[in-house]
């Protein structure tokens, strides 16, 4: 058993880890798909609630709620699988949740990038309204979830991973931990992006 969480500030890739542990056949839970489906059911946009309900599920039912609601999905999934990918921790204390229920088969990984090139991404892949449509701005955002304890639990993570250069060398990093596991804390604590000419758009 493996389950492997991933956290990082908006932009910076965790949606593209989630795509390489689809294509190695690994399901992914999504905790911003909690927050979204929680947003739907109140009625409201989840392009732009979203940052508001993810902060009153926090506020209404304590800082674990989203990785406690999470837990059920993770375990039903790895009744026929070997591994799971935990898309988007928030907190230090989310991390928490998954280190006391999953112990040293729990491995953490940090996805990071600079604050530009995330910019650029979130504009390029067009899913979230901007500031100039109603949504938050990225400032805003990265605030917002350094608030949550999103810095603490960066600090906490098994392996680093900086996103910074191609796509293809970003997957490949990411394919590495999901293939070796838990080893590939020990091999290394950062897994840095082999430079090339050409940078991920």
């Amino acid at each position: 058993m493996h389950v492997i969480g991933t956290v990082g500030l908006p932009g910076s890739g965790k949606g593209e880890a989630a795509t390489v542990a689809r294509e190695e056949g690994i399901p992914v839970v999504t905790m911003g798909d909690v927050v979204r489906q929680e947003t739907a059911d109140r009625g409201l946009d989840p392009s732009k609630d979203h940052g508001t309900v993810a902060q009153a599920l926090r506020e209404e039912n304590g800082p674990t709620a989203i990785a406690e609601r999470s837990l059920p999905m993770i375990e039903d999934r790895l009744e026929n699988h070997d591994a799971v990918v935990v898309d988007g921790i928030r907190s230090d204390t989310e991390v928490d949740v998954f280190e006391e229920r999953f112990d040293e088969a729990f491995t953490l990984v940090s996805i990071e990038a600079p604050f530009d090139l995330r910019a650029e991404r979130i504009d390029a892949r067009g899913r979230d309204a901007g500031e100039n449509d109603g949504g938050e701005a990225l400032a805003d955002r990265d605030e917002r979830e350094r608030g949550f304890g999103m810095d603490d639990a960066m600090e906490r993570a098994d392996v680093v991973v900086e996103n910074t250069d191609t796509l293809e060398a970003f997957h490949d990093r990411i394919r590495k931990v999901i293939r070796e596991g838990p080893s590939v804390a020990s091999e290394s604590d950062q897994l840095d992006d082999e430079p090339t000419e050409a940078r991920q758009p």
